[in-house]
C-alpha cells in the first residue's frame, strides 16, 4: 500500500512543499484518485467531508496546469460560497508557482472586481454555478481551453437544484477535457450526469464508517419528560465543555433564539444562517476559525461551506430527516487522524431515529441523562486538576513562588493552593453558575431560559406524523 505523496506521482518539489506543510502520508481517497487524474482518467469519487478529497483533486490540478498560459485551464464548481472560498484556500496553499493565479468566484462579492482578476490571467477558477455562468454570459470567463473540470459535493449541488446550471456549464467547456465528480453518495441524478459527460470514468470509493466517521463516539442525550430541548442544551454543553462545536438546527429562527440563549448563558456563540450576508459569514468563519468563538448554531445548508480544522464536537439539537445528512454533519470532527465526539439531544419519541444509524455504522449509541449541577461540577474539577498537572511542569510556575513565599508566612500552604484552584475553578465557569451550589438536581441552563416557540408540542407531533416511513 502506498505510504508517502512520493509515490503517487506527484513531483518532487510539490512533495517537499507538502512535507514542510506537514502533509507526509495521503489519505485513501488521495491514494486513489491522484495517480488516475494524472494519468488523465475521468473520475467518480466517492468519500464523505473529512477524507482529502480538496487535495485528492487540487494536487493533480496544480501538477498538469502551464503557468505560462494565462487562460483558464481548470474549473471546479462547489455548491455554496464557502466551500468554493475553503477550496480556492486550499489550493493556493498547495501552490508552489508565482505565475500560476487560483481565482474564487461566487455571489455575495463584486462582479467587478471578479471580472478583473480574470482579465488579468488565470489558470484556476473555483466558484459557484450561478456565478460561473454569470460571468460566462458576461464574456468574461472563457472556457473553451479547459482541460479539466472538477466537481466538488456533487450530491449536494444536485440536492441544491443546480442540475441545470451544471449542464449549461459543461456545454461551454471542450468535449476533450478530464472530468471529475466527487460526491458523498452515488445518487441516481450523479450516475446519469455522469454517464453524459465523463468518458470511461475510473469510480474510487472510500468508505465513510472506515474513514471520517471510525475516531468520531457517538452519544445521544434523553430528553426528560416535561423538559424542551432547549431547557436541556446549556447543561448538556456544559458537561460536554466543547473546545469547538457546530450545533446543527433545522431554521434560521431556531439558529438565533438558540444563539441567544447560549449567549445569555455567558457562553462564546454565534449563529450562522442564510439570512447573513457573504462578508458577514467571512467573518464569523474568521473568528471560529481563530478560536474567537467557540460554539457556531448552523442550520444544514449555511453549514456546508464550513470547515474548521479540529473541531471538537458536533451537536445534533435537532436530528436530520435522512442518515446521509447525519453521517456528512458528524464527519466534520474526527478529522486528520484526531479523535472526536457526535452529541444528539433527543425527545423519547425521537430514539426511533438512531436505530438507523446504529445499524449503519454496526456500533451501538451511547445514551446518557441531561447532567445535574453536581455532575457538571464535577466535570469541571476533574478538567481543573489535569491543568495543574500541566501547570505544575509548565516553566511560568517558577515566577509565582514568590507569592506563595509571602503568603506562606501568614497562610498554610494547602490552603493557599485551595483558594488558587477555587479562583481558577471559579473563572472556568460560566457567570450564572459561579455562585451555585453544586445539587443533585437536573441543572438550569439560565436564570431566566429562553423557551423555542415550536417545542415541544409541534416537535412531538411532527415526530409522530413522520416515524412510519422513517422506520421503513
Amino acid at each position: 500500500m502506498t505510504s508517502s505523496f512520493a509515490d503517487l506521482g506527484l513531483s518532487t518539489a510539490r512533495v517537499t512543499h507538502l512535507s514542510k506543510m506537514g502533509f507526509t502520508e495521503p489519505t485513501a481517497i488521495q491514494i486513489q484518485g491522484i495517480p488516475q487524474l494524472l494519468s488523465g482518467h475521468d473520475v467518480v469519487g466517492l468519500a464523505q467531508t473529512g477524507t482529502g478529497k480538496t487535495a485528492a483533486f487540487s494536487l493533480p490540478i496544480l501538477e498538469q496546469i502551464n503557468a505560462t498560459n494565462r487562460y483558464v485551464q481548470a474549473l471546479v464548481l462547489t455548491p455554496t460560497r464557502e466551500l468554493a472560498l475553503q477550496v480556492s484556500e486550499a489550493m493556493e496553499s498547495f501552490n508552489i508557482n508565482s505565475k500560476l493565479k487560483v481565482t474564487s468566484v461566487y455571489g455575495g462579492q463584486s462582479i467587478s472586481q471578479q471580472l478583473h482578476q480574470l482579465k488579468r490571467g488565470s489558470q484556476v477558477v473555483v466558484g459557484t454555478p450561478g456565478r460561473v455562468i454569470d460571468l460566462i454570459d458576461r464574456g468574461g470567463l472563457l472556457l473553451d481551453k479547459l482541460s479539466i473540470m472538477v466537481l466538488d459535493e456533487a450530491d449536494e449541488m444536485l440536492n441544491m437544484g443546480f442540475i441545470q446550471d451544471v449542464e449549461k456549464i459543461l456545454s461551454h467547456t471542450p468535449d476533450e477535457r478530464q472530468t471529475a465528480f466527487f460526491s458523498a453518495t452515488m445518487e441516481p441524478a450523479i450516475q446519469k450526469l455522469s454517464t453524459r459527460f465523463l468518458k470511461s470514468p475510473i469510480t474510487i470509493s472510500v468508505e465513510p464508517q472506515k474513514t471520517a466517521t471510525a475516531r468520531i463516539n457517538q452519544v445521544a442525550y434523553v430528553v426528560p419528560a416535561g423538559w424542551t430541548k432547549s431547557r436541556a442544551l446549556v447543561p448538556i454543553l456544559e458537561m460536554e465543555d466543547p473546545e469547538s462545536a457546530i450545533i446543527f438546527v433545522r431554521t434560521r429562527r431556531t439558529a438565533a433564539d438558540l444563539t441567544r440563549q447560549l449567549q445569555s448563558a455567558g457562553h462564546s456563540a454565534d449563529e450562522y444562517h442564510g439570512d447573513l450576508n457573504q462578508s458577514q459569514r467571512e467573518r464569523l468563519l474568521q473568528r471560529f476559525r481563530q478560536r474567537q468563538v467557540r460554539w457556531v448554531v448552523a442550520t444544514d445548508i449555511a453549514a456546508r461551506g464550513i470547515h474548521v480544522d479540529d473541531l471538537s464536537h458536533v451537536i445534533n439539537y435537532e436530528l436530520p430527516d435522512n442518515l446521509d445528512s447525519y453521517v456528512h454533519r458528524i464527519g466534520r470532527t474526527g478529522r486528520a487522524g484526531k479523535e472526536g465526539r457526535a452529541v444528539s439531544i433527543v425527545m423519547p419519541l425521537e430514539k426511533y431515529k438512531l436505530t438507523r444509524v446504529e445499524k449503519h455504522f454496526k456500533k451501538k449509541v451511547e445514551y446518557c441523562t441531561v447532567p445535574t449541577q453536581a455532575q457538571i461540577a464535577a466535570r469541571h474539577l476533574e478538567k481543573l486538576q489535569t491543568l495543574v498537572r500541566e501547570a505544575i511542569t509548565s516553566e511560568r510556575v517558577a515566577s509565582f513562588l514568590p507569592i506563595v513565599s509571602q503568603l506562606s508566612e501568614e497562610y498554610d500552604i494547602r490552603t493557599i493552593a485551595a483558594a488558587a484552584l477555587q479562583m481558577a475553578y471559579d473563572q472556568s465557569r460560566p457567570a450564572h453558575l459561579r455562585a451555585d451550589e453544586p445539587t443533585n438536581s437536573p441543572a438550569k441552563p439560565t436564570p431566566k431560559p429562553i423557551l423555542l416557540k415550536d417545542e415541544p408540542s409541534e416537535a412531538n407531533e411532527a415526530i409522530e406524523t413522520e416515524a412510519k416511513s422513517y422506520r421503513d
